[in-house]
Formats: structure tokens, sequence, C-alpha cells
């Protein structure tokens, strides 16, 4: 935008667990404004995790909240042109940014998955990152690698 930054909207937080995070990874989830599908399939996809879960003392949410937790990168490399030559430059991640993008990851690695439904797909991915394993993860580590490997370029900062 030219003149100013648009302001955020507030978001509502959805009715069974009152958070407004749910909410913002619906609405990442959700295709063609279909809402209620979404938020069947997120709540399908807690109900799994709470059949499956290992540990008794935390909830569904609370795997969930780890699973983005672990799958959240908080480098990564940014292309920059300096002199005819681009060059991978590491920074830092805001951390409205982090968040969007673990569920960014986190949705469609599930979707690759290969499991019947799309609730028991995104079941299988939250409970695979809560154990800090699956492709999301793997995505995270891949990330956080290769800004380590252009650690040198830093001083490109902008």
């Amino acid at each position: 935008m030219r003149k100013r930054q648009a302001k955020k909207r507030p978001l509502l937080p959805d009715p069974r667990f009152n958070d407004q995070l749910v909410t913002r990874f619906v609405n990442m989830m959700m295709w063609d404004g279909k809402k209620s599908v979404a938020f069947k399939i997120f709540y399908d996809a807690m109900d799994i995790v709470e059949e499956k879960k290992n540990n008794d003392e935390k909830t569904a949410l609370e795997v969930w909240k780890d699973a983005l937790s672990n799958v959240m990168p908080h480098v990564e490399v940014r292309s920059r042109r300096v002199g005819g030559a681009t060059f991978q430059i590491p920074m830092q991640i805001r951390p409205d940014r982090k968040i969007s993008t673990a569920m960014k990851w986190l949705i469609s690695y599930a979707r690759k998955r290969n499991e019947k439904s799309m609730a028991s797909k995104l079941a299988a991915e939250v409970l695979a990152a809560a154990k800090e394993e699956g492709a999301a993860v793997k995505k995270r580590t891949d990330t956080h690698k290769m800004a380590e490997a252009n650690k040198a370029f830093s001083h490109f900062r902008f």
C-alpha cells in the first residue's frame, strides 16, 4: 500500500476451544469459503489426536500448539541482488510470519500425506510434528540449515 499499512482485523475465537489461533489455522485450511467444512475437519482431527496421543496430561489442543511451535522457523533466507549476483541472505522472521509459515507448512504437508480423510491426514501430521518428526519439521530443519550455510552473506542484510 502507498499510504499506510492496513490495520489487522480482529479474529473471532473458535466456538469449541475459544482460541483465535485455531480460527486463524482454520481460515488457512479453508477452501472455497467453506468455513464450516474446515472447522469440522479440524475438530475431527483434534478428536483423532485426543484418541491417539500417548501422554495423558496434555489436551489435543496443547499437542497441536506444541506441533505448531516445533514447525515454526526462526530464520529464513531471502534473495538479494548485489552487483549482478543473487545471494541467499539469512534473516530473522517476524513473530506473526513465523506462525503463518508454520501453519502453511503443517497444512500443505498434511494434504500430501496418504491417509483416508483430511482429518486423519492432519491428525497424523500434528502427532508427528509434536514428536519433532514428519515432513513439516523436516522443512523447518532444512530452512535452518540453508540459513546456516549462507551465514557468510548476512552482512548484505537490508
